[in-house]
């Protein structure tokens, strides 16, 4: 689960890590009225949308008074921002962030996520913060510093000194950059994310070290524990399909191609994309309807599939361990009747009560392509999209 710029710095803020005064604003009206209220020659207008990038893109634009305040807010309320996070079809900006100006004299990176080579967090930090991080990742490496943090310990003060000297903070604002990295450590850990960014993290003319943005990632299997960062979902910047689904627990990923798949176990899905990719298509989905799919389940994920005009075809691969085979061949002869299946259908069960599933399908009456090895499937849906 992600959340909005603002939103990360209400969190950062209650972890006690300094950032620019800022108000939230889903009006034109409301940003004028933010900009009176936080007063000061010169502001920040920011679109808030699930994405990186706004600033190339055009979603970050200063103004030096209300007017321009209000110029700036109507440009880019409503506008449809392409960045190289949103893909082409970019991401509607329905929301705003008013914010304060900042006297930036350096701007610096550093993130917290979880490292599973070491299964320690990674702190990682960079002398070159702002817009061009990823530029700096892919061509100069050596300019991110790393250190690998054990949780039962935490980050400790000497880590936190090695980050702040390697990204070259100035002695006047050590001692509060090392209590910024300690703060956002906490924050990480305390909220179940999988990413804390700060970025940039600027050293102001007057020593202050402060989180100009941030960005959150949270494990959703962890949410349970975080009603109020589950108040922060936005519905409005995720999948529609996606949202769909998880109201039946499908767990579904939209994709770009053209043959839809219905997988049980999220690794016999990961390797049915790759067999699909393999033999010279792409999926249209990530599904996986788990161990325990009744008919209703599966009747759904045909629908949520079948919504995506892309769908040319759909390859059903099940593996009848927990999960039944004659199970999943009921619910998908009911599903391709109630939806009246109009593209090819290629259906592949192995494992518990395979020869009873296979003879639901076979009696029927439908046109369901069978096959018995991955491979064959993956040939047998690729041809009958072709």
């Amino acid at each position: 689960m992600k959340i909005h710029e603002y939103q990360a710095k209400e969190l950062l803020r209650k972890y006690g890590v300094v950032t620019p005064r800022g108000i939230p604003c889903f009006s034109v009206d409301e940003a004028v009225k933010a900009a009176e209220e936080l007063g000061g020659p010169i502001w920040v207008v920011k679109a808030q949308i699930h994405a990186g990038g706004r600033g190339k893109g055009g979603g970050v634009k200063l103004a030096k008074s209300l007017d321009e305040v209000k110029t700036v807010a109507d440009q880019i309320l409503g506008m449809q921002l392409v960045t190289h996070q949103t893909g082409p079809e970019g991401q509607k900006v329905r929301r705003l962030l008013i914010e304060e100006g900042a006297d930036i004299q350096h701007e610096y990176y550093v993130a917290a996520l979880t490292d599973r080579a070491t299964q320690k967090i990674a702190m990682m930090a960079s002398s070159e913060g702002g817009m061009d991080i990823e530029e700096v990742a892919a061509k100069t490496p050596e300019k991110i510093i790393k250190v690998f943090v054990d949780p039962l310990v935490g980050l400790t003060d000497a880590q936190a000194t090695e980050l702040a000297k390697g990204i070259g903070i100035p002695d006047g604002s050590m001692a509060q950059a090392v209590e910024t990295f300690k703060k956002l450590y906490t924050c990480y850990m305390e909220t179940d994310a999988s990413l804390a960014e700060i970025n940039p993290l600027i050293h102001e003319g007057n020593g202050n070290i402060k989180a100009l943005d941030a960005k959150f990632n949270f494990d959703s299997n962890a949410l349970y524990r975080h009603p109020e960062i589950v108040e922060f979902r936005d519905l409005d910047e995720e999948d529609a399909d996606e949202i769909e689904a998880s109201k039946y627990d499908l767990a579904y990923i939209s994709l770009d191609g053209n043959i839809g798949c219905l997988v049980n176990g999220a690794g016999l899905a990961m390797a049915t994309m790759d067999t699909i990719k393999l033999f010279g298509a792409e999926p249209a989905n990530f599904l996986d309807v788990g161990g325990g799919a009744t008919t209703e389940k599966v009747t759904e994920a045909f629908k949520i599939m079948l919504k995506n005009p892309k769908v040319k075809g759909i390859l059903v691969n099940i593996f009848g361990g927990i999960m039944r085979c004659d199970t999943i061949a009921t619910g998908v002869v009911a599903a391709a009747k109630e939806v009246n299946l109009s593209v090819p259908l290629v259906v592949r069960m192995k494992g518990t009560n395979e020869d009873l599933g296979k003879s639901i399908l076979a009696e029927s009456g439908l046109p369901i392509i069978s096959a018995d090895s991955m491979a064959e499937a993956a040939t047998k849906i690729v041809a009958a999209v072709k």
